[in-house]
C-alpha cells in the first residue's frame, strides 16, 4: 500500500475491493450524459480468473482511496505472448479511471509503473483494458458522442493529466462513422468496377459455428500479424469471443469473402449493445437480465460497429485486396439497409493504416473519434 498524506493505494485482494474496482467509474461519470455504465458482470468475468488472456499474462489492480472512499482505479500487465513475440520488456496498464487531481493519477500510475518495473519491464504503455485485443486507447477525440459497443469513453482532462506525468504518444487508433445510405453502396460499385466479379461473399454458417470460427480467427492472425502491437488471438481468447457475441451476432452480419473458393477476408458487424443498457446502470439483477433478453430480440437499433475485419496478408497492398474489403463493406451496408440501424462505426483503424483509411474515406466515411495509446520508459 502506497500512501501519500490521506491518499492510499490499496491493492484489490478480496472480492469486496474488486466491487469497489469495478464500481469506481461511476464517480467520475454521474455528471456525463455520455458515459454508458458498462454491466458489472461483464466487468467481473473480464476480471476472473477465468478469463483465458489470464493463461498467458499476470496482472495487478489497485484502488485510490481518500478517507476510505474510491477516488481512481488502475490495472497492471505483462503479457508473456507479447514478450515472447516482440522482446521488448514492455508492460501495460489500463482501467485507469480517476477524479481531475494529479496526485491520484500520479499515485496510481507510479503504484503500476513501479510494479511493472519490478517484473523486469524497460517500457510501459497503456491503456489497454486488458490487451489489444479488447478495449483500448485513451479517447482525445469526440466527447461529445456516447461510444459504441467495446470503446472507451474518458474526460477530457485524461490526456493532460497523463501528459503531464511523461507519457507521450505511441499510436493513434481511429474510429469511423458511416451513415446508411444506397449512395454508399453507389459508390463501392463505381470503385470496385469489374474487379468485383471475382469475390463473392457469404454469410456465416451458424450450424458449422466451430469450423466458421476458426477461418475467421485465422484469416485475423494472419491479416493483422504485422500491426504495430499485434497479438494473435488464442483458440481460448477467440472461442470465448465467439461466446459473447453469439447473443447479438446475427449470421448476416459475419460475412466471409472468398476468392476462387479460398477464404480471403471477414467482416463482423454488431448492433450497438450500448443503446440498451444505459438505463440499467450496470445492474443485471432483479430484472436487468429480462430488460436486456427483451431488448436485443426486439429493439429496433439505431447503429452498430464493425468491430473486426481482415484481409489475408497475401492480398494486401494490391487491387485484389482492395476488392475484398469493399466486397464485404458494400453486402454488410447491404443488409444495414434492410434494418432500423442507421449510423455504422468502424473502428478502430491504426492511423498509420492509409491504404484502409482512404478506401473508408472514399465512401464519405467521417473520422469522428480518436484513441490514443501512450508510451513511457521505466
Amino acid at each position: 500500500m502506497a500512501r501519500s498524506e490521506s491518499l492510499h493505494i490499496k491493492r484489490v485482494e478480496s472480492r469486496k475491493d474488486l466491487e469497489a474496482f469495478i464500481r469506481m467509474p461511476w464517480s467520475v461519470y454521474r455528471d456525463d450524459p455520455h458515459w454508458i455504465p458498462p454491466l458489472m458482470l461483464e466487468q467481473r468475468m473480464r476480471l476472473s480468473p477465468k478469463n483465458p488472456y489470464f493463461k498467458h499474462a499476470d496482472s495487478r489492480l489497485w484502488i485510490a482511496l481518500e478517507k476510505g472512499r474510491a477516488v481512481g482505479r488502475i490495472s497492471a500487465q505483462v503479457d508473456r505472448l507479447h514478450l515472447e513475440r516482440y522482446r521488448d520488456a514492455t508492460g501495460f496498464w489500463g482501467m485507469l479511471e480517476a477524479e481531475n487531481r494529479r496526485e491520484v493519477f500520479q499515485a496510481l500510475l507510479k503504484t503500476a509503473e513501479g510494479w511493472l518495473s519490478g517484473q523486469g519491464m524497460k517500457q510501459a504503455q497503456g491503456p489497454f483494458n486488458l490487451s489489444i485485443n479488447q478495449e483500448c486507447g485513451l479517447l482525445v477525440k469526440g466527447f461529445d458522442l456516447p461510444p459504441s459497443m467495446m470503446m472507451g469513453h474518458a474526460p477530457s482532462y485524461y490526456a493532460g493529466m497523463l501528459e503531464e506525468l511523461g507519457h507521450e504518444k505511441a499510436r493513434d487508433l481511429v474510429a469511423y462513422s458511416i451513415e446508411k445510405a444506397p449512395e454508399t453502396i453507389t459508390r463501392i460499385e463505381k470503385i470496385l468496377g469489374k474487379k468485383r466479379d471475382e469475390v463473392q461473399t457469404r454469410p456465416l454458417l451458424k450450424k458449422d459455428l466451430p469450423r466458421e470460427l476458426d477461418t475467421i480467427f485465422s484469416i485475423f492472425n494472419d491479416a493483422w500479424s504485422e500491426n504495430w502491437g499485434f497479438l494473435p488471438f488464442t483458440r481460448e481468447e477467440y472461442l470465448d469471443v465467439g461466446k459473447s457475441m453469439s447473443l447479438l451476432a446475427r449470421p448476416e452480419f459475419i460475412r466471409i469473402a472468398e476468392i476462387n473458393g479460398e477464404p480471403a477476408a471477414f467482416i463482423v458487424l454488431l448492433p450497438n449493445l450500448n443503446e440498451i443498457i444505459k438505463d440499467l446502470d450496470g445492474r443485471l439483477l432483479p430484472f436487468g437480465w429480462m430488460k436486456l433478453l427483451w431488448r436485443i430480440k426486439f429493439h429496433r437499433f439505431r447503429s452498430g460497429r464493425i468491430l473486426l475485419m481482415g484481409v489475408l496478408k497475401k492480398y494486401q497492398d494490391s487491387l485484389a485486396g482492395a476488392a475484398l474489403s469493399l466486397c464485404l463493406i458494400r453486402d454488410i451496408m447491404k443488409e444495414v439497409l434492410k434494418t432500423s440501424i442507421s449510423q455504422v462505426e468502424l473502428s478502430w483503424i491504426l492511423e498509420d493504416n492509409i491504404p484502409m483509411r482512404r478506401i473508408i474515406e472514399a465512401l464519405g466515411a467521417d473520422p469522428y473519434k480518436k484513441y490514443r495509446i501512450y508510451e513511457k520508459p521505466l
